[in-house]
């Protein structure tokens, strides 16, 4: 009898260091994927345009197909190598990170240039919706792109999230990974297939509803998504500049440049009145204006440069998204 209680003592034991391992792994998993806030928005506003011009039978399909190959690009590409990275050359992070940073800020700069400059409106645009003549050939070479695309995404998120991350072990490390890898994944694309459906349930709502209120309140969501996918635009183009400026003066000052973190806090202090809220408001406009500055830079290197690459290597240039 006093072996079987010594038994469930250590079982509960194991039980209760296990719970706390989830405790912190979940916790880990949070500030790591809060990190990543910018590269969310954006992905969630940016994976929308990757069904249009599809019947709506098709989007949830295409969603999932999408989402499932962020899956892999996450857990069984990109986890790996980011653990091998962490394991034998931890000093990759911040130049990975600066590199990161570095897109982040180069597309949000392109979506503002591209909006503000004149462009062709009758090309097709970016997504195809003008001309779907083969609907499963297109719907492959969305997903695929989609796909492509996540991968960068991705990228950055396992990176900025490894960055964020304090485990004490490899196992605590891959596990906190791994979680931020799934959920991010659920988040984004759960999130994805709820924007791209609430037209139809709109409509569904607005030629079934029993009472007045009810499909009056269809309309309403009618015609209120093209503002939301507006404004999801917005917010994750300014997310990606201002998450993007911050990744690098965050990184340049782990690599040993302090003066522009330093400068930065010293504004944010100065003229925040003591106020932390304030202080993070501006510290955040520095970040902005600077990630416009770099993305700006970037531009011709990424249109004449990288872009060309990029076609010769997958198929086809990198669109503006």
């Amino acid at each position: 009898m006093s072996g079987l209680l010594a038994l469930l003592d250590d079982v509960s034991a194991i039980a209760k260091v296990a719970a706390a391992s989830v405790d912190d792994i979940s916790a880990a998993a949070m500030k790591a994927g809060s990190k990543t806030a910018g590269v969310i928005i954006d992905d969630a506003a940016v994976t929308p345009k990757y069904v249009q011009g599809f019947a709506p039978a098709r989007e949830l399909p295409i969603i999932w197909r999408i989402a499932r190959g962020s899956v892999i690009n996450k857990l069984i590409l990109l986890m790996p190598a980011v653990l091998l990275m962490a394991a034998f050359a931890p000093w990759m992070v911040w130049p990975l990170l600066i590199l990161g940073g570095g897109y982040l800020c180069f597309e949000g700069a392109e979506k503002i240039v591209h909006v503000l400059m004149p462009h062709d409106e009758h090309s097709g645009g970016p997504d195809g919706s003008h001309d779907v003549k083969d609907p499963k050939r297109l719907e492959e070479e969305k997903v695929k792109g989609a796909i492509k695309t996540d991968f960068i995404l991705s990228a950055e998120i396992m990176v900025i999230s490894l960055s964020a991350i304090e485990a004490p072990n490899f196992y605590m490390q891959a596990a906190t990974l791994a979680v931020v890898a799934v959920l991010i994944t659920a988040v984004v694309y759960g999130a994805v297939a709820i924007i791209v459906k609430m037209d139809d349930v709109g409509l569904w709502l607005n030629e079934n509803g029993r009472f007045g209120a009810t499909r009056a309140f269809g309309r309403a969501i009618v015609q209120f998504m093209p503002w939301l996918l507006k404004a999801l635009t917005i917010i994750g183009t300014a997310a990606m500049l201002w998450v993007g400026g911050s990744i690098i003066v965050h990184s340049l000052h782990e690599m040993g440049w302090h003066y522009p973190e330093e400068q930065i806090h010293h504004i944010a202090v100065a003229y925040g009145q003591q106020n932390p809220s304030l202080e993070w408001v501006i510290t955040a406009g520095i970040d902005f204006v600077l990630g416009f500055l770099v993305g700006l830079v970037l531009i011709p290197v990424g249109t004449k440069i990288v872009a060309p690459i990029y076609g010769k290597l997958f198929g086809g240039e990198k669109q503006p998204q």
